[in-house]
């Protein structure tokens, strides 16, 4: 059982966990801090599982985990940019990204909330990843996407039995007609969640005990509502706070031009996020012209040390290629910060000398039409 405080980050009203609420009355997002961590030595004896690090996971009951045993994906040495990086291998989860980590704990408590019906929207992996896990919890499922999602991706979805609402327009259409709908029915946003952000966390507990109980000095991942970029900041945070490590990584977080508002407040040092006219993207996962969660993105990368970074499309798509040839075959999003990573090597950022941790955050069969005319190009 994991104690946890429920409030939100703008007002500071705080709530019961065990009440099913998804923004603050003030409309702001909510954040729920979680009262304890593991012991290390309890660690050897745990299965190879997420839900190894039960006690720092707020879910309250064991009877209510909805779990198809996600977790401790492999962190492999490659040569890149003229120094070995390491990348975490998060396309192996049971839908094909990172996000089932978000997932399998944002149903679980759905499922420990008693809602037999929820909705949500995305541009395609953290849908696939709620549809996924609500059909395994028994909960009823809409999803509403762009009408410009991969045919992978709205099939995957559908095949594990949610309703798909495909919705014309920019990514932020799905959101608008989304909103609406939870009028009616609880939206399970995995950007509003804060519960989404506390299972991918996990990525950072795992990349610590892979790397023999230390952090690294560095860690790129692509950005856009900032699951990745602030599931390895709670998770590196909560180990520094334990004493397990001495400081955090550097997070840098990775945007591409033509959708990159982060990069823009943060090379301008405004004070909010910026209204700006996102273009068509490869990395379509990464499309977000207004993250709901901008403020700990921002903090979060500011106290690591890092910085917020663009790169433009027609660098993705020699990089799919390169990694391909390694047999490490990902989605655009994902190499998105692989982009990054090059460039931050170049701008003296990270060091050769430096440990360097990257996300593979999606599988490649998911944009199997796109990287078939890359691949063929």
């Amino acid at each position: 059982m994991s104690e946890a405080e429920f409030a939100c980050i703008d007002c500071g009203e705080e709530y019961p966990p065990s009440e099913p609420r998804w923004r603050c009355g003030c409309g702001g997002p909510l954040e729920v801090a979680p009262k304890a961590i593991f012991t290390r030595e309890s660690l050897a004896a745990r299965p190879a599982t997420l839900w190894r690090y039960r006690e720092a996971i707020p879910v309250a009951a064991d009877e209510n985990i909805v779990s198809m045993n996600e977790g401790m994906t492999p962190l492999v040495p490659l040569s890149f940019s003229g120094a070995e990086i390491l990348c975490k291998l998060d396309f192996l989860f049971p839908t094909g990204s990172f996000k089932d980590r978000g997932a399998t704990v944002l149903m679980s408590k759905i499922k420990e909330w008693g809602l037999g019906q929820v909705l949500m929207d995305s541009s395609g992996n953290a849908a696939a990843a709620v549809a996924a896990y609500a059909a395994r919890a028994g909960v009823e499922c809409d999803i509403y996407a762009p009408a410009s999602t991969s045919a992978a991706k709205c099939a995957q979805i559908t095949a594990y039995g949610a309703n798909l609402h495909k919705i014309p327009g920019p990514r932020a259409a799905s959101t608008a007609v989304a909103m609406e709908a939870a009028k009616e029915r609880f939206y399970a946003s995995h950007f509003w969640n804060p519960w989404f952000n506390h299972g991918t966390k996990t990525w950072a507990f795992e990349v610590w005990e892979q790397l023999g109980f230390r952090a690294p000095d560095a860690v790129v991942a692509p950005a856009g509502h900032g699951s990745a970029l602030l599931g390895a900041y709670l998770g590196f945070t909560e180990l520094l706070r334990a004493g397990y490590i001495d400081e955090l990584p550097e997070i840098f977080a990775a945007q591409a031009a033509r959708c990159a508002p982060m990069v823009r407040m943060w090379e301008e040092n405004l004070e909010a996020v910026p209204e700006i006219a996102p273009e068509d993207t490869i990395a379509e996962g990464i499309s977000i012209a207004a993250p709901v969660r901008w403020k700990q993105m921002r903090d979060a990368v500011r106290e690591s040390g890092g910085c917020f970074i663009s790169v433009k499309d027609e660098t993705i798509p020699p990089l799919l290629r390169e990694f391909g040839a390694k047999g490490i075959l990902m989605e655009p999003t994902s190499a998105v910060a692989f982009a990054a990573l090059a460039l931050l090597k170049e701008q003296g950022k990270v060091k050769p000398s430096e440990t360097a941790v990257v996300p593979v955050t999606g599988h490649g069969l998911k944009a199997a039409d796109k990287l078939e005319k890359i691949m063929s190009a």
